[in-house]
């Protein structure tokens, strides 16, 4: 690991590769801790997690955790972030009984790329990683490229590493500039930001015109990739040229640099089963893609469940197979707002059956399994208590059974045309689509609106004319037995409430 990143323990063999289509489980570390450590009474770290804590997680189906937040916070971020009204506001709404302590800083302003001492340091995670191979799962940890800690000690010790101007920049935009002393030398330093928006001024821009940042930065990932089975890149196309550059100006050096496919390529080449998962907004995912990334955020099918219409994700379901299998599908994640909050707890439940059984990488936040409606800042250290919604995690349990089967990890995706069951247009208010994977058939229906609606969903597979077919709902009662002729047409007929949904496992009878 590059100097004044820190050092992590030596790094354990590799576990087997990812599945291809595999299931993330986000972990908010910090406050996971705390609750760990109330519940038991005694101080929990990485070390310490309880044995029943990982089997519980493994037992739900997941291929992996991401440890969101485990690098050394930064104390120049914990004081801006206790300092900033809109955020000391939202600290109060979330959690009234918050005090200075709750306020950890943000885990997107890196102190350091080594693991803090609150959360039981780096031999603490080399522990957890060996005892989450024990039970099947593979770690992710966070990769920040964009920008580092206001205070990071690059600042002093490699101040060139850093976009810079002059004065007349910090008076015309204070809010994207700042003052500091570097090597005896008084300097003007960016914040890091989104071309979009206001810098955020706990960080400080990395330098992605020159060579020597690019340099580090491919070497701190390579360092990382050690320690772990993939990385979570944030906001990952902010460092691409075309974006660099106009934010910034300048040029590159060469003009023709690209970061990303020489980091990724690098580290592929020592860890070929480490996966790379991008951040990922302004419809650049596929570029990524194209530069080595093994899975961008899909925010466009967020977006779509959001908007409340089938049409709209079921036209972007119809995208090429090579693109949506390295997609990461999510209706929740740190960044966004709780699900059961953002579409109700019914609409919720539906866009996650859809969500999570199409290809590409899906990714469950933790607290989104139990229903919790509540987004909490992630410079808190300590959440509220929320109780559970036992429909919603019964729900979430039977959908994560049927997900654990290899069909949905390593089979072959057909989407599927529902068609109308009589006059008018109620069918378009369905998404259909099936898995197969030799013997094994599963057909996924969801009446994505607010209506009573039904349609005919005709089938595809070879076999299917000629013989009798029993239908079993792997999430409710539902059990229906069928003429492989009329599920090929004029299909399978449903007749279906609002929000709701079947996973049909489909067997010869």
């Amino acid at each position: 690991m590059s100097e004044a990143a820190g050092r992590l323990e030596p790094p354990l063999i590799d576990i087997a590769g990812w599945p291809a289509h595999p299931l993330l489980y986000e972990i908010n570390t910090w406050p996971w801790l705390r609750e760990l450590s109330a519940a038991s009474g005694a101080r929990i770290t990485l070390a310490d997690v309880p044995q029943s804590e990982l089997e519980r997680i493994a037992a739900l189906g997941f291929d992996g955790v991401w440890l969101m937040g485990v690098w050394e916070r930064s104390p120049r971020s914990r004081a801006i972030a206790s300092s900033l009204p809109d955020l000391v506001a939202e600290y109060a709404r979330v959690l009234p009984d918050f005090t200075a302590a709750d306020v950890v800083g943000s885990p997107y302003a890196v102190h350091r790329y080594t693991v803090d001492g609150t959360l039981g340091g780096s031999e603490a995670l080399a522990v957890l990683r060996a005892r989450l191979r024990q039970v099947g799962l593979r770690l992710v940890l966070d990769f920040v490229p964009n920008h580092l800690a206001i205070d990071h000690p690059w600042v002093s010790e490699h101040p060139h590493r850093f976009v810079q101007a002059g004065a007349d920049r910090l008076a015309s935009e204070p809010q994207n500039y700042f003052r500091r002393e570097s090597a005896g030398v008084p300097r003007i330093f960016a914040h890091g930001r989104d071309p979009h928006y206001s810098g955020w001024t706990d960080t400080v821009q990395l330098d992605y015109r020159r060579e020597e940042t690019r340099v580090a930065l491919r070497e701190l990932l390579a360092a990382i990739a050690d320690h772990c089975d993939g990385v979570r890149c944030d906001m990952a196309m902010l460092v691409l040229r075309d974006v660099f550059v106009p934010t910034w100006g300048g040029e590159f050096e060469p003009p023709t640099a690209d970061f990303w496919s020489d980091a990724i390529r690098n580290v592929k080449t020592t860890h070929p089963a480490f996966v790379v998962v991008g951040e990922v907004y302004w419809d650049l995912d596929y570029r990524l893609q194209q530069l080595g990334f093994d899975y961008t955020y899909d925010k466009r099918l967020y977006d779509r469940l959001l908007g409340g219409s089938a049409d709209s994700p079921r036209d972007h379901l119809r995208a090429g197979i090579e693109f949506q299998r390295r997609l990461t599908r999510f209706i929740e994640n740190h960044d966004e707002p709780r699900a059961a909050a953002a579409f109700g707890p019914e609409r919720s439940r539906a866009a996650a059956v859809l969500a999570l059984t199409v290809p590409g990488m899906r990714l469950v936040h933790e607290g989104q399994i139990e229903g919790q409606r509540l987004k909490v800042p992630v410079q808190l250290g300590r959440r509220p208590a929320e109780p559970s919604d036992p429909v919603m995690q019964a729900h979430y349990e039977r959908l994560l059974r049927a997900l654990s089967e290899p069909v949905f990890h390593q089979g072959a995706w057909r989407l599927l045309e529902p068609r109308a069951a009589g006059t008018g247009e109620a069918y378009r208010a369905f998404i259909a689509h099936q898995w197969t994977l030799g013997d094994a058939r599963r057909l996924v229906v969801v009446n994505y609106s607010a209506n009573q609606a039904q349609c005919f969903v005709p089938l595809e597979w070879p076999g299917l004319p000629g013989s009798s077919w029993q239908l079993r709902d792997l999430l409710g009662a539902a059990s229906y037995q069928r003429w492989g002729d009329d599920l090929q047409a004029p299909g399978l007929y449903l007749d279906m409430p609002p929000y709701s949904y079947h996973l049909f496992d489909i067997r010869a009878s």
